[in-house]
């Protein structure tokens, strides 16, 4: 079989060689995103492995279709960059990754300790050496509520992890996790909002997610209570989340994804005019942090998103059952 794999970074390498080798499929690397200008590189292979960032429209869709490629493996969990509405029609069919749920779970709750202890701004001051503990005094985790949105396997692995803190868990999903009903309480989506100390999202991104925390559930929140997002950036109206920050109708944020980052996290704009309002202004309200959508990005992780990647289009390929699709042909 062969692949052409496109967005490959250099510490995916090992892990493509390694079951590339492993399953017999034989490996075209694209350091680019794919995109309508170089779709034309798949020609005379048999799937195609991208990464969540790559700009998978109905035009790139339909060359990949005249082409004969009717296998597409993201190596990302999330496929909102997937038009899925144009591989039904086309019959491409679509997978997405699994990986281990540890990474994005151990980061979130790094996150909470921070804006809980107000690291980030600690760290300002630092810089220009202003060590004051004036407004720098935080909370015990052991004494808060932590609710949870969405408890599936990250939001889950969280919720266990944060068992060993003593703190109390909250849960809201529309499906609930059977397996957490010992250590969680779920309750509806204001319950959560306007009793947890902390908000952690881990919902997917879709239609009807979109911009999930929006003005008025930041007014159910406590004038205290910080919210941690490392899922999607667009569940989160920015804008409504800065002025609920500039109102202290919230307490903090810990945001490792944000709204409009596409072409700006993971490229290195040092030297480039950098246009973004949103991100600016978030930057210099006190107790918040942000890092550049890498809460992913583990050596377990990184191994585990290209094999599935691999084995998912090594079972299109073979016509096996596919634990990961997510839209057939």
């Amino acid at each position: 079989m062969k692949v052409i794999a496109y967005a490959v970074r250099a510490d995916e390498m090992k892990a493509f060689h390694q079951y590339a080798k492993e399953l017999d499929i034989q490996v075209t690397f694209v350091a680019q995103r794919l995109t309508i200008e170089n779709v034309h590189l798949a020609q005379g292979h048999d799937g195609v492995s991208i990464l969540g960032y790559c700009d998978v429209n109905i035009d790139v869709l339909s060359k990949l279709k005249e082409m004969g490629i009717h296998f597409l493996a993201s190596r990302s969990t999330g496929y909102d960059n997937i038009d899925l509405n144009a591989a039904k029609e086309l019959g491409v069919s679509i997978s997405n990754a699994r990986y281990s749920p540890n990474s994005v779970a151990e980061f979130a709750l790094m996150l909470i300790l921070m804006v809980n202890r107000k690291v980030g701004e600690a760290f300002k001051r630092n810089h220009v050496n202003n060590f004051s503990l004036k407004n720098l005094q935080g909370f015990e985790l052991r004494n808060q509520t932590v609710g949870i949105l969405g408890t599936g396997r990250i939001g889950a692995t969280l919720a266990k992890n944060l068992t060993g803190f003593g703190c109390k868990i909250l849960a809201y999903d529309e499906c609930v996790n059977t397996s957490l009903e010992d250590i969680v309480d779920y309750v509806d989506l204001d319950t959560l909002l306007n009793t947890s100390d902390v908000i952690s999202l881990h919902l997917p991104l879709n239609d009807k997610n979109f911009h999930f925390m929006n003005e008025s559930r930041f007014k159910i929140m406590k004038n205290n209570a910080i919210i941690i997002n490392t899922a999607r950036g667009e569940l989160i109206d920015t804008k409504d989340l800065i002025q609920a920050l500039k109102n202290n109708d919230i307490g903090g944020a810990g945001l490792d994804v944000l709204e409009g980052e596409f072409g700006k996290f993971h490229h290195d704009l040092q030297s480039t005019l950098f246009d973004w309002d949103d991100y600016t202004t978030l930057k210099q309200i006190d107790n918040v942090i942000i890092t550049n959508h890498f809460a992913f990005y583990t050596d377990q992780a990184v191994s585990d998103m290209v094999e599935c990647s691999l084995i998912s289009l090594s079972k299109f390929n073979h016509e096996l059952d596919n634990p990961w699709i997510i839209q057939s042909r």
